[in-house]
């Protein structure tokens, strides 16, 4: 049986995180009712690159806050099961908060990474589409082609391939952890964690460019599809089924822009 003492001790850290996730989620919806809700939506920092010139750095490190928030709320919680098992492994080692720190810090590291990579293509499609008028007079065209690349992605080898990684948080951990140098190698799991984390959920992470980071509905229906993804039992049954939802979706959005 567990110790009472490690019994409290997981039920005090699951506590925390959860804690975290809550005031991510709630600092959002916040952010997102106030005056500068607009600077979480990427169209609305295009159009400030143009108006404001030197002023465009100090918006970008507000969208930037913005998407380690919405990471916070929306793929922490997908990676649960790796950083309560690593919790249990490092326990009963004086330096295991911040050994969890720092897995955390890796695997958010990552995908703030990410969010800046996405955010620079972001602002290349823009680019494009102000230099098209054809284009610009069909924008639809971009939403079309990011929900089919995303539906597309869902039936990729790749896909499954990190998927089945972030499926299995307990021999991910006795695959990277070997507990020396103990500080840096927690940095690296989490770090690794978000590379396989990023190849599951890369393309889904993308349609909230198209509907803005601060969109809480749409955080929590994409948040939930992927933690039912990596967690349950029967999520690898979703992907298949998730990808025809979002093709459909694009021929629909085509097919209206088409007829409109």
């Amino acid at each position: 049986l567990e110790p009472m003492w490690a019994q409290s001790d997981r039920r005090l850290f699951s506590a925390l995180v959860g804690t975290l996730i809550a005031l991510a989620w709630l600092a959002l919806w916040v952010w997102g009712q106030s005056p500068y809700g607009r600077f979480l939506s990427h169209e609305e920092l295009g159009q400030l690159d143009a108006i404001l010139g030197g002023e465009y750095l100090t918006l970008v490190v507000l969208f930037g806050a913005g998407w380690t928030l919405m990471t916070i709320a929306m793929m922490l919680p997908t990676s649960l099961p790796l950083v309560t098992l690593f919790h249990t492994v490092v326990r009963g080692r004086p330096d295991r908060v911040r050994l969890v720190l720092l897995l955390v810090t890796g695997y958010l590291g990552l995908w703030a990474l990410f969010g800046v990579v996405a955010h620079l293509a972001d602002l290349g499609v823009h680019e494009i589409v102000e230099q098209s008028p054809w284009l610009e007079a069909n924008a639809w065209i971009v939403g079309a082609a990011l929900l089919a690349l995303a539906g597309l992605y869902q039936f990729t080898p790749l896909k499954y391939h990190c998927l089945d990684k972030c499926r299995s948080p307990l021999g991910f951990i006795m695959e990277h952890w070997r507990g020396t140098h103990d500080q840096l190698q927690a940095l690296r799991l989490g770090a690794h964690h978000a590379i396989f984390c990023i190849g599951c959920c890369w393309s889904l992470m993308l349609l909230m460019f198209a509907v803005g980071v601060g969109n809480i509905g749409w955080m929590l229906a994409l948040g939930t599809v992927m933690a039912v993804e990596k967690n349950m039992p029967w999520g690898r049954q979703l992907s298949a089924p998730l990808g025809g939802v979002l093709l459909v979706w694009a021929l629909y959005t085509f097919g209206s822009g088409l007829l409109g």
